[in-house]
């Protein structure tokens, strides 16, 4: 199979980075793992190291830069893009490495899975995968896998702080070449465990209409945030 490169962008992920390189290490054979740091005051990059991964530095804490950073440096034909708190199933590869030998248009989203057993959690699930496969609107966080060309071809993940993966996928022409994958990723529970999630949820889509009626990022940057 043609080389694949795995994007993670990190910033003091010292706690989460090991779980997830620990799921990635017995494929490291057959794909090149790239760590794209945006200024870790912890152990982030030690770890990477550590694990083989090739480190590379981004000078601002932006995501869609680091994305950008790490696609640009990759040898790979196909980019797979985690977030450092994600977990994966011991056997992805081998069922993901199947489906990538077909249409190289095709961008691929995992099953969205929260490691956490709480009962509201799994109605958090059902929503988020309804919202994918029907409107076509997966988000990062649960895993993307873009084929080099189609990649470029859309000219990538803009340098943008927020709503990388949103705006990217919004200037996709064909959204019928979004599939999800037969396979969960599972996605650390921390960001809803401190709120509400429904709360939360309207908060996060209040953010994305202020973006989509053409706020500036920046302030929506301070507010979601702040403290």
């Amino acid at each position: 199979m043609s080389k694949i490169s795995i994007i993670i962008p990190t910033i003091n992920e010292a706690n989460n980075l090991p779980l997830l390189l620990s799921d990635l290490s017995s494929i490291q054979k057959e794909c090149e793992i790239i760590i794209v740091d945006c200024g870790s005051e912890d152990k982030t990059i030690d770890i990477a190291n550590i694990y083989g991964a090739k480190v590379f530095i981004s000078k601002e804490r932006n995501r869609g830069l680091q994305l950008d950073i790490g696609a640009k440096n990759a040898k790979g034909e196909w980019l797979i893009f985690l977030h450092a708190d994600t977990r994966l199933t011991h056997d992805w590869f081998r069922k993901t490495s199947s489906v990538l030998k077909g249409n190289n248009d095709n961008i691929y989203y995992f099953r969205f899975k929260i490691n956490n057993k709480k009962i509201i959690f799994r109605v958090l699930e059902i929503l988020v995968n309804l919202r994918s496969q029907f409107f076509k609107q997966p988000y990062g966080d649960q895993g993307l896998i873009i084929h080099r060309t189609t990649y470029f071809k859309n000219n990538g993940f803009r340098k943008i702080p927020l709503m990388e993966d949103i705006d990217f996928l919004r200037r996709l022409n064909n959204k019928k070449n979004l599939k999800q994958l037969n396979l969960p990723i599972f996605i650390s529970s921390r960001k809803w465990e401190r709120t509400n999630i429904f709360l939360q949820a309207i908060k996060n889509w209040h953010f994305r209409r202020r973006w989509l009626k053409g706020e500036s990022l920046k302030s929506i940057y301070f507010d979601y945030y702040k403290k």
